[in-house]
């Protein structure tokens, strides 16, 4: 999986509801195999964003350019309460869904994937649930399962929507290790989060959005009381129906690794 195939890149981006943008004019670039949070205050378009890159949503102008992927490169986590819990489908079938590509829609499982399943589960502490149904299953449980089914997808690009919301620090310290285990895979992971202190303790590179771009960098150079100040100003102003964009903010220079 060559990390050099996997670089996404963001062009004078605009998203908007209603005429209202939730991404405004935001420009910059996810490097093949960065690991990046994706912060800001409510409301500030970093659902959004993903829902632009995985192809959900179509931007009103600018573009994402994909470089060497195709949307078939991406894996995608919504936030769970976007989920359906209460279709019937079984623990070892969710995760089997990350095969896709090699089962096809007709095709069945031979016994060489019913064991990729069976050791994905294992990785995330969930061995032996393979018949129970999702909806039996804790938050903590579901989010165990949802990353199994992610690890079996081989993307080189995956994208999480508030993967730790509501769950334990156990689960989410095992769910932390394996987003650090597919970074150093060379895979580009993004990943939109509330807590900042997991962000600088676990994620080298920060985009700091408040609908337009406030900061993109290294996590220490964004993640400063002024940038956090600005972005906090920037979406007071949204409370004004008649308030302008504050316009472009220049980037912080981005470190090479």
């Amino acid at each position: 999986m060559p990390a050099r195939t996997s670089r996404i890149e963001i062009d004078d981006l605009t998203v908007a509801y209603d005429r209202r943008p939730a991404v405004h004019h935001l420009s910059g670039c996810f490097e093949a195999g960065s690991l990046t949070a994706v912060v800001g205050p409510n409301g500030a378009g970093k659902s959004t964003l993903l829902k632009a890159i995985i192809g959900i949503l179509r931007p009103d102008a600018g573009r994402v350019s994909l470089g060497l992927m195709s949307r078939a490169d991406l894996a995608y986590l919504p936030q769970q309460a976007e989920l359906d819990r209460s279709f019937p489908i079984t623990v070892a079938d969710t995760v089997a869904l990350g095969l896709w590509r090699r089962i096809g829609v007709f095709r069945g499982m031979d016994g060489a994937m019913a064991a990729r399943v069976e050791g994905a589960l294992a990785a995330v502490d969930l061995a032996g649930l393979g018949e129970a149904g999702i909806g039996s299953l804790s938050v903590g449980q579901l989010q165990r399962v949802l990353f199994a089914r992610l690890s079996l997808q081989e993307s080189r690009a995956i994208l999480l929507d508030e993967p730790f919301a509501a769950i334990d620090q156990r689960t989410t310290g095992d769910l932390l290790a394996l987003v650090q285990r597919w970074h150093g895979e060379g895979r580009t992971v993004i990943a939109v989060l509330h807590d900042l202190e997991q962000v600088r303790a676990h994620f080298p590179e920060t985009l700091l959005l408040a609908r337009e771009l406030v900061a993109w960098g290294r996590t220490a150079e964004v993640l400063t009381p002024e940038m956090l100040e600005r972005a906090r100003q920037i979406a007071l102003g949204w409370r004004d129906p008649e308030a302008e964009p504050a316009g472009k903010i220049v980037p912080l220079s981005r470190r090479r690794r």
